[in-house]
């Protein structure tokens, strides 16, 4: 009898601390994305500041996808070791004061050291919260991978929207010491509450690992989807501020609407993604957003003005809203690795999209235009759709919920 009234009061306490450990990791994505924000509407001031060309800041944000890239594949390597949680809480913490370093940053060597800085620790916290995610998610028994990821377009948007008003009333030291301090506090009252993984999240396999490189081809095909979903989202983050002031006359106030606009509706999707993904399935789901997402894309390259542009970039987040979380679901679900693993490959992928390949927009953007690259990546992301019709690993349904049930029934 005893045994039966220490269960039943033990419900409400787990139930509490998983309701707890959602809120952490929405707290993660939140942060992560508020950051990436920030950082997009500062781009023109750091330009303006070190009086660079967007050839030299392409190459600076080289090295910022270079650091996120190896951060991806370590911060998946001290998951599979240490676990999630710590990764996750010590990355959140250290990313606080990126925004300040590069703001101190003097000169050009100087702010390439504190991109890399700023690279490192996203990359690594992403890894860490994705996979501590997945956790959370099969502990809940229902798909919300989605949600989470709108908790990091979330950030997006209030890093889009209230950036450039904050560099103009604060400074740019003080907008740094402002976003330092929100992100700081959040990452602390996460601290606590991060749900521990279970076994199968850091079981080795035969399947490779991070001894060796995972031998399975699937997982590779994921991973270069990924890549051709996010490359265009990190032009946007990284390249929209920039075009709306430089190329269609936007005010320094208005530059980060762009971004916003892209974010907001990505949030607003990925919110709703889990149910729309349970009812329409992930593969259909995944190529008419696709197709969204390049009619977008195509527009926002052919604006006429920066209300116009920023409407395009709003359609185009409707549409990359859901491919991320897809694939991460589907990676999250993929038999034969530890979610730790899988997780890293498919993450390694999208930030070599969404950091590494946008830097090389600024030489594209100095022989032609940033009109012409969003155009451009348009036409590549039709082509995403037509890959989404026969990639493996997309089932009829949310892989989130037929991973739960296959829990259950096991």
């Amino acid at each position: 009898m005893s045994t039966v009234q220490h269960t039943e009061a033990g419900a409400p306490r787990d139930a509490r601390r998983l309701h707890l450990a959602r809120l952490a990791v929405y707290a993660a994505f939140f942060v992560n994305g508020f950051m990436v924000g920030h950082w997009a509407t500062k781009i023109p001031v750091l330009v303006e500041r070190l009086g660079i060309s967007e050839a030299v800041l392409g190459r600076l944000i080289v090295l910022f996808g270079i650091g996120a890239v190896f951060a991806l594949i370590g911060g998946a390597w001290m998951v599979t070791r240490i676990g999630s949680v710590a990764v996750v809480r010590w990355t959140s913490v250290l990313l606080a004061p990126s925004l300040v370093l590069l703001t101190l940053a003097p000169s050009l060597p100087a702010a390439a050291l504190a991109l890399l800085w700023l690279g490192v620790f996203l990359g690594a916290m992403d890894n860490a919260m994705n996979a501590n995610g997945i956790g959370v998610e099969r502990a809940l028994g229902r798909p919300v991978m989605s949600s989470f990821h709108g908790f990091w377009s979330l950030g997006g948007v209030a890093g889009g929207l209230t950036g450039g008003a904050m560099i103009a009333a604060f400074g740019e030291m003080g907008h740094a010491l402002i976003v330092g301090a929100i992100v700081l506090v959040l990452a602390v009252w996460a601290f606590g509450h991060y749900r521990p993984d279970d076994a199968a999240m850091r079981q080795s396999t035969g399947s490779g690992g991070w001894r060796g490189l995972p031998r399975s081809p699937g997982i590779y095909v994921l991973g270069l989807v990924t890549l051709l979903a996010y490359a265009p989202e990190g032009t946007v983050i990284d390249w929209s501020a920039l075009y709306l002031r430089e190329e269609l006359g936007a005010p320094l106030v208005v530059s980060g609407y762009a971004y916003a606009a892209f974010s907001a509706t990505m949030a607003t999707m990925r919110l709703t993604g889990d149910s729309l993904r349970g009812r329409f399935g992930d593969r259909p789901m995944f190529v008419a957003s696709a197709l969204l997402a390049a009619t977008g894309l195509v527009a926002a390259g052919m604006a006429p003005g920066f209300v116009f542009a920023c409407l395009a970039f709003l359609v185009a987040g409707i549409g990359m809203a859901n491919l991320a979380p897809i694939m991460f679901s589907a990676a999250g679900a993929y038999q034969g690795l530890p979610p730790a693993v899988s997780i890293g490959v498919i993450t390694t992928f999208g930030y070599a999209g969404l950091l590494f390949v946008p830097a090389f927009v600024g030489a594209v953007a100095d022989a032609f235009s940033l009109a012409v690259v969003f155009a451009a990546w348009g036409v590549v992301v039709v082509a995403v759709a037509l890959a989404g019709l026969v990639v493996p690993g997309l089932p009829s349904r949310s892989s989130g919920r037929a991973d739960s049930a296959s829990a259950r029934k096991s």
